[in-house]
């Protein structure tokens, strides 16, 4: 068996933490986050943490929370089913131009993203006219958030089909990488967009006020729940899916149109349906562990079931991970999504020069301008230790390195 890498925390008056965070920085605030949430009466057996864990809004960052008879909205947040898609193509790095300026350029122009101008009137990341594709793919979707509307119509002039397929902004972003064998990859990191923020943030406050209502006092206000059984439990559910499904499918829409892109910068034929993978990490859903069934509420963490493939991306500088899942029960399943910021966005534009920046990404074709020091290499933990202080919890299958990089 292998030995497992986890420091466990008692928590008076709540569950125990498990966190698989040995070698790895944690921020005194995040631990403070997460025992908050540990103290809720309907945690089952115990919260885990990633080693990328650090304080988010709702709820830490890089934290699973398993629930019996409650869900908890903010811990799922409003970026509902963000995630990560990556598909290995037949190319290899001989068949890309010495100069990927132009392939940066051609992404960029196919996807709407936090940078792009002339779409969409204000929102400069939306589709103006969504294109066929995406209205063919919004037709999946349609019905149930047709349903979804019927109930919260406050919910209806939302970002959804001009948000489908693009890539919005922060630290989403699509890149051009290579692996240890020179074969080339494409990237992206997105999730619900307009619409899954719509939705989080609206059932957000509606726990908060039923809390209120309720007169429940809770450690922190962004813990507000729904009980399982009320009306309320049961719509989040039910829109939460539908904004986890539509977020699965941006990012399949927009792989698709990066992918076109590529064809039209390429000469060379080529498929991408070599391997792809398509994995959430923040969002809840049903599972079975330890012989029960539960909800589990990954923020910041992904699915890690034995055979299972999962991708954990670095920072824009450094390397990124295709990988396996062991299967580790004390995880629920679940290992680290990223490498996990050890500044703020404000600390990293105050503390690092831009020069600083444009030496950490070296070697790679994207922004080097002030506007993405919040996203620099330097705000993130070293991925390789983080990978360490999860040995056990996923094996690594490829090592890939950006070398064309697109952010929001």
């Amino acid at each position: 068996m292998t030995q497992t890498t986890y420091e466990y925390q008692d928590v008076e008056g709540g569950s125990p933490i498990k966190m698989w965070t040995r070698g790895v920085p944690v921020d005194d605030k995040a631990r403070e986050q997460l025992t908050k949430a540990a103290k809720m009466p309907f945690i089952f057996k115990h919260v885990a943490a990633m080693p990328d864990v650090h304080v988010g809004i709702g709820a830490t960052v890089g934290s699973v929370i398993p629930t019996k008879g409650a869900v908890i909205p903010a811990a799922v947040g409003v970026d509902i089913g963000c995630g990560m898609m990556a598909a290995r193509t037949s190319l290899m790095a001989s068949d890309l131009p010495d100069n990927l300026a132009g392939i940066r350029s051609a992404i960029e122009a196919a996807v709407p993203h936090g940078r792009s101008s002339g779409r969409g009137g204000r929102d400069k990341g939306s589709w103006g006219d969504p294109p066929p594709a995406v209205v063919d793919a919004w037709a999946r979707l349609a019905q149930r958030f047709g349903q979804i509307v019927a109930k919260y119509p406050r919910l209806k002039n939302t970002n959804n089909l001009v948000h489908l397929g693009t890539l919005g902004t922060g630290n989403h972003f699509i890149e051009l990488c290579l692996d240890t064998e020179q074969r080339v990859w494409v990237m992206l990191h997105s999730g619900s967009r307009g619409v899954g923020n719509a939705i989080g943030t609206f059932f957000i406050e509606l726990a908060k006020q039923d809390m209120r209502k309720w007169h429940i006092n809770l450690p922190d206000q962004d813990l507000a729940y729904f009980p399982e059984g009320t009306d309320h439990f049961d719509d989040y559910v039910e829109a939460v899916e539908w904004a986890q499904d539509f977020a699965a499918l941006n990012r399949r829409v927009m792989m698709t149109h990066v992918l076109d892109a590529l064809r039209k910068q390429i000469a060379k034929p080529f498929d991408a349906e070599c391997e792809a993978v398509n994995c959430h990490h923040n969002y809840v859903t049903r599972e079975h562990h330890f012989g029960e069934n539960v909800l589990v509420t990954r923020k910041g963490a992904v699915r890690a079931a034995k055979g299972t493939m999962g991708i954990i991306p670095g920072s824009m500088g450094a390397k990124s991970f295709i990988v396996r899942g062991l299967g580790n029960a004390e995880s629920f399943d679940s290992c680290s999504h990223g490498a996990g910021r050890v500044m703020s966005r404000t600390q990293a534009k105050k503390l690092v020069s831009l020069d600083e920046h444009i030496a950490d990404t070296a070697g790679v074709e994207c922004r080097k301008d002030e506007g993405v020091i919040d996203e620099t290499p330097k705000a993130y933990k070293p991925i390789e230790a983080v990978m360490a202080a999860q040995a056990d919890l996923v094996e690594i299958v490829h090592t890939l390195k950006q070398v064309v990089c697109v952010k929001g």
